[in-house]
């Protein structure tokens, strides 16, 4: 999930600096952690045969695509991220590890994919749910355009992050949706509301039939997840707190409180938390 500081409308639309250091830290971090509880790169399938060419969009600083790429030294790896310095950084791993069927290229998500037609085997999207809700069927449309076919497209969504027992924590949740509704960023009152909408995307997009698979992450007290969640809700509800404000949604007075409380809730013993990832997918005809 991406994080605070709102451009304007027809810009970029990621929350937070997409240049900074510390975001790209937080992402790589998120990144392990979500597909280690995922099950793995491809959970969902068996194999890649007959995937040669990947491309993963709003790759961040690249680890999912950079372990795609080690894992399957065969197929060729595209990622593509609005952030130049995410991309520099990505680009750099890739030379380190020796990864010459790995490519990285700066490109905005909201404009017409630099691709020509037909051009992968398999397009992956994760947790882009920063998209406007009316950005979607344009990018899925670009999705089609790109995709070969017999190829498939692959989106793996979580309606939020932070299913807990921590009361601030709640509090904090329901405040950034009140937010993102009111930028126009969420495709309902109670959630993002993007789950519900994956499989429509798909078949917007010509897929012939689409498939889910549920993930479930525990990141409760005691378990090998909490510590990295808990250092992670610690950063985004802090980037967040501008977002929150600006909008009119709560004081930062009242913000502080709960993001104080939050933290304390989230080391007490009886801590309870979940993360509920879906993929879904389907093929190009």
């Amino acid at each position: 999930m991406a994080t605070p500081d709102i451009p304007p409308k027809d810009e970029n639309v990621y929350f937070n600096d997409p240049e900074s250091g510390a975001e790209m830290a937080r992402l790589l971090t998120q990144d392990r952690l979500i597909t280690r509880g995922m099950g793995g790169l491809f959970s969902e399938r068996s194999d890649l045969s007959g995937i040669h060419r990947i491309l993963d969009v709003a790759c961040g600083p690249g680890g999912w695509a950079l372990e795609v790429a080690f894992t399957y030294p065969e197929t060729e790896v595209v990622g593509l991220d609005v952030s130049r310095a995410m991309i520099d950084y990505a680009r750099a791993q890739a030379r380190i590890q020796g990864l010459d069927n790995a490519e990285f290229v700066v490109m905005d998500i909201q404009k017409p994919l630099d691709f020509f037609n037909e051009s992968f085997d398999l397009v992956n999207a994760r947790f882009i749910n920063f998209l406007p809700a009316a950005a979607w069927p344009k990018l899925m449309q670009e999705f089609k355009r790109i995709t070969r076919p017999g190829g498939t497209i692959r989106l793996t969504e979580s309606e939020w992050w932070y299913y807990t027992n921590s009361p601030a924590l709640e509090n904090l949740n329901a405040m950034i949706i009140r937010a993102l509704k009111l930028q126009g960023e969420s495709f309902s009152q109670r959630f993002t509301g993007v789950l519900p909408m994956l499989g429509r995307f798909l078949l917007d997009a010509g897929c012939a039939s689409v498939h889910y698979k549920s993930h479930v992450i525990d990141y409760s007290v005691g378990t090998e997840a909490h510590e990295g969640f808990r250092r992670d809700a610690a950063v985004v509800f802090k980037l967040f707190q501008p977002f929150i404000v600006r909008m009119g949604v709560a004081t930062q007075e009242e913000v502080d409180q709960l993001y104080d409380r939050m933290q304390m809730e989230m080391l007490r013993e009886d801590f309870r938390g979940l993360m509920l990832p879906l993929t879904a997918w389907g093929e190009k005809p």
